[in-house]
């Protein structure tokens, strides 16, 4: 394994090759690199589609990518040119882990698939993030995240609470598939580091997220044969939502017996607390309608601060109901440094979003500011051995591109 430089993170050593667009694979591969790994984005002389999104302080750098592309170096290759794909096979050949989200049929065509690069490195471990599993009739179709949050049953689960299908506000299906190539990757070289071997990972989002929906909400349909309900009571129920309180709105979240008991007795209400609707968890779900509808009923007695309070003196789950935008206020976050204004050299002053992993051995955290398009270009090229006659056939041929 080869690295750049040490990163002090438990992937240090690791070089991952990330060849991919949006925000599955970018975001896989930036995870992988604030574990230390040294990451390098491979990127045509166009960029990564998200590097121009609005707002941004200068060209192809746009707030959205300052996150999604940190510790990362970017590579322009011209893959269809004789010149970019030697580049690319060298860059292989010292590489341990290549992401992809290019679709098959481009790779077939680029030669990038991974039976094409097994030449090149034969312990290679080369994850495929795909849309739709390589088995299916799917397989092959295009997939952004409000397609699998449809396909994969997300979107109908609003239709429980509300009155039609609805996407959630979240690329949801984009991070969690992150998540599990973080995972696969992980795992495969863990097993070549004991086996010798490399591997062809194939991440689908929609069968991840339809398995993950499916994980509370099987239930009775786990058993042949079916029984009844099919999904989680508790969490089909339009009255599982936060409450307005007498100022505002909080999260209450009474779950055992005793924390039922105790918040029926905070409320007044101490002849619900030995109510047998309400006794075990099991006659609490069964009645889970009427049990939130007291909720709904309760909780405009106290403001949130004294909510809060109350809760935490008897141990009940309770919390604000933040803002997105005011998270970086909220003590709790605000003391780990969940956002940290820092400064990059072209762009500025600009906030990371911390990742919130943390190992006694030491961490990675932020060791490399994203990239601008092609910025260590000459530098990977001149680690791989190429002198400079070669490196400039490859980047003039790219400057005449970008004219």
């Amino acid at each position: 394994m080869t690295s750049s430089a040490p990163t002090n993170g438990p992937l240090d050593g690791v070089r991952v090759i990330d060849l991919t667009t949006i925000v599955m694979g970018p975001m896989a591969c930036r995870i992988l690199g604030d574990l230390g790994a040294d990451v390098i984005k491979v990127e045509t002389s166009e960029g990564d589609f998200m590097r121009h999104f609005e707002p941004k302080t200068s060209a192809g750098m746009s707030a959205f990518s300052l996150n999604i592309n940190r510790n990362k170096r970017s590579i322009v290759l011209d893959l269809k040119s004789r010149t970019g794909r030697r580049a690319m096979l060298d860059l292989v050949a010292t590489s341990d882990v290549l992401v992809t989200n290019m679709r098959p049929a481009a790779l077939e065509r680029l030669r990038l698939s991974y039976q094409d690069l097994l030449g090149a490195k034969d312990d290679l471990i080369y994850c495929s993030a795909v849309g739709f599993g390589s088995e299916g009739p799917y397989a092959g179709q295009a997939a952004y995240d409000d397609v699998i949050q449809a396909v994969s049953g997300l979107a109908s689960m609003a239709a429980w609470i509300g009155d039609e299908p609805a996407f959630t506000p979240s690329i949801i299906a984009d991070k969690v598939a992150a998540l599990h190539i973080v995972y696969s990757v992980n795992a495969a070289l863990y097993r070549r580091e004991t086996s010798g071997l490399g591997d062809h990972i194939e991440v689908p989002m929609a069968e991840l997220m339809a398995a993950f929906n499916l994980t509370e909400h099987l239930n009775g349909h786990t058993l042949e044969p079916k029984q009844e309900p099919f999904s989680y009571p508790r969490l089909r129920t339009k009255h599982r939502k936060p409450r307005r309180s007498a100022d505002g709105w909080v999260c209450l979240m009474p779950y055992s017996d005793q924390n039922w008991k105790d918040f029926f007795e905070l409320a007044g209400r101490p002849d619900l607390a030995v109510d047998p609707r309400f006794a075990s968890i099991n006659d609490r779900i069964t009645n889970i309608d009427a049990l939130y509808g007291y909720l709904d009923e309760l909780t405009d007695q106290k403001t949130t601060a004294e909510w809060l309070r109350v809760c935490d003196d008897l141990s009940i789950p309770a919390t604000p109901v933040n803002n997105l935008e005011d998270l970086a206020e909220d003590p709790h976050f605000a003391a780990v440094g969940l956002l940290e204004l820092t400064r990059h050299p072209s762009e500025g002053a600009y906030r990371v979003i911390k990742d919130p992993i943390s190992f006694a051995s030491g961490n990675a955290g932020l060791h490399r500011h994203a990239p601008r398009l092609g910025n260590d270009t000459i530098e990977i090229l001149s680690e791989l051995g190429y002198d400079q006659d070669r490196i400039d056939q490859i980047t003039s041929r790219l400057d005449a591109e970008s004219e």
